[in-house]
């Protein structure tokens, strides 16, 4: 039985990314119907060209990067192309960051608002990082 899973993501620190990736992930590998939602901090991390590392919030997420652990990058594109899960930039993010739908890596649907995602998260679990 398969279950509606949907993510919140506003944090921009490796650790709160890195487990959103693997939660998405793993659901969407799972057969679970996924929604990421990225939005404040998150989502600049989406925007194409841009590499930085997110930082860490503590010795974990230095552990997760010498370790060999695949990035949260590669976990959500992997989740989106082998899973099916639907990645939302924020509207309202991407009005106050001045980017649009095309400055966004290619894996991501359309801007959504708050409200939208709302509504389309429920009866679902709701996830927040």
């Amino acid at each position: 039985m398969s279950s509606q899973i949907n993510i919140v993501c506003v944090s921009g620190t490796r650790e709160k990314l890195q487990m959103a990736a693997m939660m998405a992930s793993v659901a969407a590998a799972s057969g679970d119907t996924v929604t990421v939602f990225f939005s404040m901090n998150a989502l600049t991390y989406f925007v194409k060209g841009n590499a930085a590392d997110a930082p860490v919030e503590g010795e974990f997420g230095t552990l997760m990067a010498h370790e060999g652990v695949p990035p949260f990058r590669q976990l959500f594109h992997q989740a989106a192309e082998l899973g099916d899960a639907q990645l939302l930039p924020c509207s309202m993010a991407m009005d106050l960051l001045k980017i649009t739908g095309d400055d966004l890596d290619p894996e991501f649907g359309p801007p959504t608002g708050l409200t939208r995602f709302l509504v389309q998260s429920e009866g679902g679990q709701l996830l927040t990082f």
